[in-house]
C-alpha cells in the first residue's frame, strides 16, 4: 500500500494538525490525558449521537462499543501521520489473552480494563498507563505475562506451532476462554459489571474509592444460568449470556443467546424481567439502547426493538415494541462466530431531521448493509425489493472494494461504524480459518492471508437509501473493532502485513485515502483481536492487545 504524498512521516504536521483540534477541544478537558471525551471540534466525521445515557460512568467508552448507541465513535483526537512504535517498549498491562476494552471511570485520571481474565484499575493520568489495583473473575487464573508473552513473542509459521504454543503455554485454553468480559460497563457509581463463559455476573468496585490501591473487590456475584433455557447454540454450548447495557432509568440488561434479562440494578437478587426468543434462534452481540428505553438485539433470523415501559420488557407494537427477519447465509470459516448479523446493532440519527434508524449487516454470504426504521414507518413508505420486512428501510450491497467476482464470503464479526449518517464497514473473512476461534485469531495474518476490504455508506435522508461514499479493498482488518475520531475525521482499522507487520490504519472519513499508520512490526501484541480501537484525549492510541492494553505514544 502506497503511502499519500501529503502523509508525513515524524511529528511536524501530526503536531500541526493536533494542534488544530486540541484548540477546539481545551476547554473541556478535565486531563490532557482523561479518558473520557469531551467536546469535539466539528469536522466531516462529526455527527450528533446518542444522548449521554446518565446511569454510566462516562458520555464515551464506558459500555463496549463505546456508547449506549453502540456507535464505536470517540471524540479524542488522533493526529495524522505515520508512527513506528515497539509495543514492548510502551506501558503496558499484561493481561489476556484478549482484552477487549479498556472502561472509562466515573473519574477521568483511571480506566478499568475487562479481559477475558478479569479487571484492573489503571492510572492514566500524566501520559503513563499503570496498573494500580486489579482482580481476577473467580475461578478464572490469569496467564502471567511471561507465559504470554512467550506465544506472542514468536514468529508464527504454521498453525500446529500455534496450538502447541497454546497448549504449553497458556494451559490449552481454547476460544472459551476469549468470551469473558467481552461486554461490559461501568455504572455512575464506579462498578464494572463483566460477564464470563459460563453465565455469571461479577460487578466489581475498588475497596476504597478514595484509594484505589487498596484493591479491587468483589461487590456482588449473580450466576444467571437458573434464568436461561436449557438449550444449546449452534456451537453445541448451553445456552449463555453474550451482552450488557444499562436502560436510561439505571436497569441492567443482560442479553442471553435465546433471551433479555432486565435487572433492578440496586436490587440484583429481584427476580428479573424477562422476554424468551424462539428456540431455533441465537443471539451472539449486545444490544443498543436508545433515550426512550428502547433496546435493540439481534439473533441469528430476526432484528427486535423491546420496550421498557419503566417496569417491564414490552414486545406489544402498542409501546413502539416491533420484530423483523433479516437476510441470513451460512458461518465462514474464519472470525465470525454464527450464520446471521455479527453486529451489534448501532443507532442512527438523533437530531430530529434525519431519519432515526438502527443498522446491522447481515448474514448473508455476500452481506448487505441494512438499516431498519427505528420507531414509525414514514407514511407511504413501500418495502423495497429483495427485503423481508416493511420494517427494513434499504439494504445494500456490500463490495468491500473487492474485485468482481466477489469472492464466496463477504462478511464481519464487527459493528458498523456509525457518525452523523454515515456507516463504515469492514469485511473480516481472509483465506484461513479454524474451528478455535482462539487459533484462527493468532493466525489471522502471520500465517493465513488476512482479509482485506472496508467501505463507507451515506444515509439519505430525502431518498430514504444508502449511498456508497468510498471503498478500500487493498487494506485488512483482521477481527478488531474499527472506530472513528469524529475530532480528527478519521477511522481506524487494526489490520496486518507481511512488509510492515501489524498497523494501526487510519483512514480519511471523507475521502478513503490512508492518512495515518501507527506501525508496531511483527510483533504480536500488534494484534486487536476482537477488541475495541480507542484513543486518550492527548492523541495517544489506547490499544487493546491481545496480551493486554497498551499506551502508544505517538504524540510527541
Amino acid at each position: 500500500m502506497s503511502t499519500p504524498r501529503y502523509l508525513r512521516t515524524g511529528t511536524a504536521a501530526a503536531a500541526l494538525a493536533l494542534a488544530m483540534v486540541l484548540v477546539g477541544s481545551a476547554c473541556s478537558s478535565n486531563s490532557s490525558d482523561s479518558g473520557s471525551s469531551g467536546t469535539s471540534s466539528p469536522t466531516a466525521a462529526a455527527g450528533k449521537g446518542p444522548a449521554r445515557n446518565p446511569y454510566l460512568a462516562a458520555d464515551k467508552y464506558a459500555v463496549t462499543h463505546l456508547d449506549s448507541g453502540q456507535s464505536d465513535s470517540f471524540g479524542d483526537p488522533v493526529p495524522r501521520g505515520t508512527f513506528h512504535i515497539d509495543p514492548a517498549q510502551m506501558p503496558r498491562v499484561a493481561v489476556g489473552p484478549v482484552s477487549i476494552i479498556t472502561l472509562a471511570g466515573t473519574d477521568p485520571k483511571y480506566r478499568w480494563i475487562s479481559s477475558s481474565a478479569g479487571v484492573r484499575y489503571v492510572d492514566v493520568s500524566g501520559g503513563g498507563f499503570k496498573e494500580v489495583a486489579g482482580m481476577d473473575a473467580p475461578g478464572i487464573a490469569s496467564i502471567p505475562a511471561p507465559a504470554l508473552d512467550a506465544v506472542l513473542n514468536q514468529n508464527f509459521t504454521d498453525v500446529a506451532q500455534i496450538q502447541n504454543a497454546v497448549d504449553q503455554d497458556w494451559g490449552g485454553i481454547n476460544w472459551t476462554r476469549i468470551a469473558n468480559g467481552v461486554y461490559s460497563l461501568v455504572d455512575k457509581d464506579n462498578r464494572v459489571y463483566y460477564t464470563t463463559n459460563d453465565s455469571q455476573l461479577y460487578v466489581f468496585g475498588l475497596e476504597n474509592n478514595d484509594k484505589p490501591e487498596d484493591g479491587v473487590k468483589v461487590i456482588k456475584h449473580l450466576d444467571l444460568k437458573p434464568f436461561l433455557g436449557a438449550g444449546t447454540t449452534a456451537t453445541g454450548l448451553p445456552e449463555n449470556v453474550v451482552g450488557v447495557n444499562l436502560t436510561y432509568d439505571g436497569h441492567l440488561l443482560v442479553g442471553s443467546t435465546r433471551e433479555l434479562l432486565a435487572f433492578d440494578r440496586t436490587n440484583l437478587d429481584a427476580a428479573p424481567q424477562r422476554v424468551r426468543f424462539g428456540d431455533d434462534e441465537t443471539v451472539s452481540n449486545s444490544m443498543s439502547v436508545d433515550e426512550h428505553n428502547g433496546i435493540y438485539i439481534a439473533s441469528n433470523k430476526v432484528m427486535r426493538k423491546i420496550v421498557w415501559t419503566g417496569s417491564n420488557l414490552s414486545t406489544d407494537e402498542a409501546d413502539g415494541a416491533w420484530s423483523s427477519p433479516y437476510d441470513t447465509g451460512r458461518r465462514p470459516p474464519a472470525v465470525k462466530f454464527g450464520t446471521g448479523t455479527g453486529s451489534t446493532p448501532t443507532l442512527m440519527g438523533f437530531d430530529g431531521e434525519s431519519d432515526e434508524l438502527v443498522v446491522i449487516t447481515d448474514g448473508a454470504d455476500q452481506m448487505h448493509l441494512v438499516a431498519f426504521w427505528r420507531n414509525k414507518i414514514p407514511e407511504g413508505f413501500q418495502q423495497k425489493p429483495g427485503t423481508k420486512s416493511n420494517r427494513i428501510a434499504d439494504q445494500v450491497q456490500v463490495t468491500a472494494g473487492l474485485p468482481d467476482p466477489l469472492p464466496e464470503f463477504v462478511q464481519s464479526e464487527q459493528s458498523v461504524v456509525v457518525s452523523g449518517n454515515g456507516a463504515f464497514v469492514v469485511q473480516n473473512i481472509g483465506s484461513g480459518g479454524q474451528p478455535d476461534r482462539l487459533i484462527d485469531v493468532l493466525a489471522n495474518g502471520p500465517v493465513d492471508t488476512p482479509p482485506h476490504g472496508m467501505q463507507r455508506f451515506e444515509w439519505d435522508p430525502a431518498g430514504h437509501r444508502w449511498n456508497s461514499v468510498w471503498a478500500r479493498g487493498d487494506v485488512a482488518s483482521t477481527s478488531m473493532v474499527p472506530a472513528v475520531s469524529t475530532a480528527t475525521g478519521i477511522v481506524f482499522v487494526n489490520g496486518y502485513s507481511k512488509a510492515d507487520g501489524w498497523e494501526v490504519t487510519g483512514l480519511d472519513w471523507k475521502t478513503g485515502e490512508t492518512v495515518h499508520r501507527t506501525i508496531f512490526g511483527q510483533a504480536n501484541l500488534g494484534n486487536g483481536a476482537y477488541a475495541v480501537i480507542e484513543a486518550l484525549r492527548n492523541g495517544d492510541l489506547l490499544f487493546n492487545s491481545i496480551g493486554g492494553p497498551f499506551r502508544a505514544k505517538i504524540v510527541k
